[in-house]
């Protein structure tokens, strides 16, 4: 009998994994994802109070979620190709501690500078934490269930999106935004608990199948899912920005609330249809989600206003963007094999770029054309993604899996 401690736990890390779902350790990610997802957008919903708290106004209030995303956004490729060899839970847990610290410096500081520095570290800590997940998820469990894990593992975006900011933004009115980042940083405090009880370790990359930060970009299919990653989350992110003046140039500017209810909800349910279909349709459900995005900026550009029809074409819309991410980070992996990791860092980073870019470009189209141009330009950009993810039926988007 081997008493080796290493030995035991290599050989732990790398048995086959079992033909069900391992779904404490899923959610345990799932888990994680939330937190990102909550702690980069809650201030959105409470600049009035920040502002107040921190004396500053809500302008200044509102670069507490540029900070975080401008952390993601330069840490992502850096760190996770540094970090590449390290074994993955102690840097998953490492991440963690860190929402768990930089969430508590916010929760109780009264000095702006502090909470930027603070809120930018954080999203350091997100930055690693998206490039990790994908690749973590799909080693738990045999080649046929990939996908399905993958989805479980990213239900915790449209779940702080559909149900953790609105109830955090309701929580804060009541109780102050300090309480809601406190709140926070004790679910981190539970999930470092909940990680080291129920999430498996796995090495890092191995030195000699390290491949180049330009190898790997030069993969042949990694470079069209990251054309993809940029054009779907634009367009996304040109209307999702911009959603308030949007309806109030429709004259639903009271149903803003109802809209984003809606979008929550079908983006749930397309997440779990992504999930039911994603391991046997990868491709068509690639094709079919950007292809019911395009018809809804069709309708939304010549749909006179009407309310029923928004509320529809909000309703596609979720249903097909719920289910982004788990697409868009399974074809990554699939086409980068065992750089992954650092093939997601990358998707990570286009990802926080066409955030940043979205609310940019969707502020000039408002401002040079106004805002009933929004959805003829979703639809030029989702077209482009559509025709790039068809053309790439060999890979990056293959017809038949490899």
């Amino acid at each position: 009998m081997n008493s080796n401690p290493a030995s035991v736990t290599q050989s732990a890390s790398s048995a086959v994994p079992s033909e069900r779902l391992p779904w404490a350790g899923l959610l345990a990610l799932a888990m994680t994802g939330f937190i990102c997802i909550l702690t980069e957008t809650i201030p959105a919903g409470l600049l009035l109070q920040i502002g107040h708290g921190l004396g500053v106004s809500e302008a200044f209030a509102g670069q507490l979620v540029t900070l975080y995303a401008l952390g993601s956004l330069l840490a992502a490729i850096p760190l996770t190709t540094m970090t590449r060899g390290w074994r993955r839970r102690p840097l998953l847990l490492m991440c963690i501690l860190g929402f768990l610290v930089f969430n508590t410096v916010t929760t109780f500081s009264s000095n702006y500078t502090l909470t930027l520095i603070a809120r930018f570290f954080a999203g350091v800590s997100a930055g690693v934490l998206w490039g990790m997940i994908a690749g973590y998820a799909r080693r738990m469990v045999p080649e046929s269930l990939k996908g399905r894990a993958m989805a479980v593992a990213m239900v915790g975006t449209p779940l702080a999106l559909a149900l953790g900011v609105p109830a955090g933004t309701w929580l804060g009115s009541l109780v102050g935004w300090r309480f809601v980042f406190g709140i926070m940083s004790l679910m981190a405090l539970i999930l470092v608990v909940w990680v080291v009880w129920k999430l498996p370790d796995y090495p890092g990359e191995s030195p000699g199948k390290r491949l180049s930060l330009y190898k790997v970009f030069g993969m042949s299919g990694v470079r069209p899912v990251l054309f993809v990653v940029l054009a779907w989350v634009l367009a996304h992110n040109i209307l999702y920005t911009y959603i308030a003046p949007y309806l109030a140039h429709a004259r639903l500017s009271h149903r803003v609330d109802l809209v984003l209810l809606i979008f929550g909800i079908t983006a749930l349910v397309g997440i779990w249809i992504i999930g039911v279909l994603i391991d046997r349709k990868l491709r068509p459900l690639v094709l079919i989600s950007l292809l019911a995005f395009a018809i809804a900026s069709i309708v939304l550009t010549f749909s006179n206003n009407q309310p029923i029809v928004i509320y529809l074409v909000v309703a596609v819309w979720g249903l097909t963007f719920g289910g982004a991410a788990t697409l868009l980070q399974t074809t990554m992996a699939e086409a980068a094999g065992e750089s992954a990791d650092v093939a997601q860092s990358m998707l990570v980073t286009a990802w926080n770029l066409a955030i940043g870019v979205g609310g940019v470009l969707g502020a000039i189209l408002i401002e040079t054309v106004g805002v009933g141009s929004l959805p003829l330009s979703l639809l030029i950009l989702i077209v482009l993604a559509l025709l790039v993810a068809w053309r790439a039926k060999e890979y990056g988007f293959p017809s038949k899996r490899h």
